[in-house]
């Protein structure tokens, strides 16, 4: 079964460039462990809820724009080692994070529904 880590990150909106650069360097690390995919999404239309949103779930700015980010990967098991691999991996350790890691949100799901074009 697919399984897929989310990730919603508040990043300075100066700094796009940077975390672009950053993510370049690190996302292929993800692939070269197994990842089927990895998209990071700049927050373009991301609306201020009446409850929560967003923004307010990882305490985000007005100088701040949110990035919403998953990783795509075969199965739990996979993600698993990659993560421990990587985690190893002095290099993406010592990559520094063009946000504040301590305010992103991040888990792990498993996929139960995917619908893909030419099915159903």
């Amino acid at each position: 079964m697919a399984y897929v880590d989310g990730f919603v990150i508040p990043v300075k909106t100066a700094d796009k460039q940077a975390f672009l650069e950053h993510a370049r360097r690190i996302d292929p690390i993800f692939l070269e462990h197994g990842a089927l995919r990895v998209v990071e999404a700049w927050g373009d239309d991301v609306p201020a809820g009446k409850v929560t949103d967003f923004a307010r779930a990882v305490q985000a700015t007005g100088d701040e724009t949110v990035v919403f980010a998953w990783i795509e990967w075969p199965d739990k098991a996979v993600r698993d080692a990659a993560m421990k691999a990587i985690q190893s991996n002095a290099a993406a350790r010592a990559e520094p994070m063009p946000f504040d890691g301590k305010r992103m949100i991040f888990g792990g799901f498993e996929a139960v529904v995917t619908v893909e074009p030419g099915q159903g």
